[in-house]
């Protein structure tokens, strides 16, 4: 009995590691959101180059985020990680291609006797901006929506065991993807689309926050401030619908005794009632999202990021947290209703999940070093002067 219990909470725990994890990956993602907005806020060289340094300061977060995100996934439930990127492989295959040339644009952008141009790897920014970030929205809300796939649970020796996704049927295979398309028929699903869009415009408008903070160049804030309200209208309008068809869906439980997944209407409504403490923290980060771009529309003031940041943490790391807690089904399949992923048939093992819970108490060593070095490389506003002293431009 101890060891089911243990393992319960360490089923748990990891879980919120990744929702807290995918809570910091969409904060940080105002990196991409940013780019997209380089030819907006920049109307000459000198401006183009102040954002792109801006940004360039700070891509590297983003970056390590989402691959220690997928990281986790992989260690602590590798069922999620082969069914997901294994089989809707198409999807993750544009999502790393975009931060690929995100990389090559950050590195060769400003280099001596750059054949391509600086505009060519402007693009590949812009790209990296749009297509990964409304992707990266597409895939998270397939854990609402369900994707199609079939686990051949006859296969696991135990619930514990790591699982193989192949491309095509095979009785051998554990996991099977049902789809040609491979992931790309997320988009054929409009509730991904809203979630997928509003990630975009939420990117965009954190960007836009961030460069209130970190440029020095009344021109560039004078604009951040106009395409501030331009994105905060379809970002909260995208957000508000998909929490209404959030609240209003069925979900999947999953029953303990019986190892049965069923229907349950209004599923995320009664995680949200049950889950009191969920619940009110979900509301405090909208508010301080809400707060953070209120102040920055009404207000001369730098400060809004730190608001809406915080709350985008809040708010992602809940919805994370509904998709699986409370005996909640996280990756339904509507191929077979059986073959739904939960929290308790797709972890690692009891003793994998007990040593990686000791590696993970160095987590606030680590966030302590990124705390330390944003501050450090944000000790002084980018201005134009800055331009002509620093060796070092991307």
């Amino acid at each position: 009995m101890i060891t089911a219990i243990s393992i319960d909470l360490l089923q748990h725990y990891w879980w919120f590691l990744i929702s807290l994890l995918g809570g910091i990956l969409v904060f940080l993602l105002f990196v991409q959101g940013g780019q997209t907005l380089i030819y907006s806020l920049g109307k000459t060289e000198n401006e183009r180059t102040m954002l792109v340094n801006s940004l360039g300061r700070k891509w590297e977060f983003t970056f390590t985020t989402l691959v220690t995100f997928g990281g986790a996934v992989f260690a602590s439930f590798p069922l999620f990680y082969s069914t997901s990127f294994g089989g809707a492989y198409w999807v993750w295959i544009a999502i790393l291609l975009c931060f690929v040339i995100q990389a090559v644009a950050y590195e060769f952008r400003s280099k001596p006797n750059n054949l391509l141009g600086a505009g060519t790897y402007e693009t590949f920014l812009f790209i990296n901006g749009t297509l990964g970030t409304f992707l990266l929205g597409v895939a998270v809300a397939t854990l609402f929506t369900g994707a199609n796939f079939t686990v051949n649970l006859d296969q696991l020796i135990s619930n514990n065991v790591l699982s193989i996704t192949r491309r095509v049927p095979n009785d051998y295979a554990i996991t099977r993807w049902n789809s040609s398309a491979h992931g790309l028929e997320a988009l054929l699903d409009i509730r991904n689309i809203i979630l997928g869009l509003a990630v975009l415009f939420l990117a965009r408008v954190q960007g836009i926050l961030y460069f209130m903070n970190t440029i020095d160049h009344p021109a560039i804030y004078s604009k951040a401030k106009k395409q501030l309200l331009y994105n905060a209208i379809p970002f909260v309008l995208f957000f508000v619908v998909f929490l209404l068809i959030l609240v209003l869906k069925s979900g999947y439980t999953f029953i303990p005794d019986t190892h049965q997944v069923t229907i349950e209407p209004y599923k995320y409504l009664h995680n949200l009632i049950q889950m009191p403490v969920t619940l009110v923290l979900l509301l405090v980060g909208v508010i301080l999202v809400l707060y953070g771009i209120f102040i920055s529309l009404m207000k001369e003031t730098s400060s809004g990021i730190w608001f809406s940041g915080t709350g985008t943490i809040l708010t992602v790391t809940m919805l994370f947290l509904i998709t699986a807690y409370n005996n909640t089904a996280y990756y339904f399949s509507y191929s077979d209703i059986q073959s739904t992923l939960t929290l308790q048939n797709s972890s690692s093992s009891y003793y994998t999940l007990k040593v990686m819970s000791y590696v993970s108490l160095f987590i606030p060593v680590v966030l302590a070093y990124i705390i330390y070095s944003w501050r450090s490389i944000n000790n002084k506003k980018i201005d134009e002067n800055e331009l002509k002293e620093d060796t070092h431009l991307y």
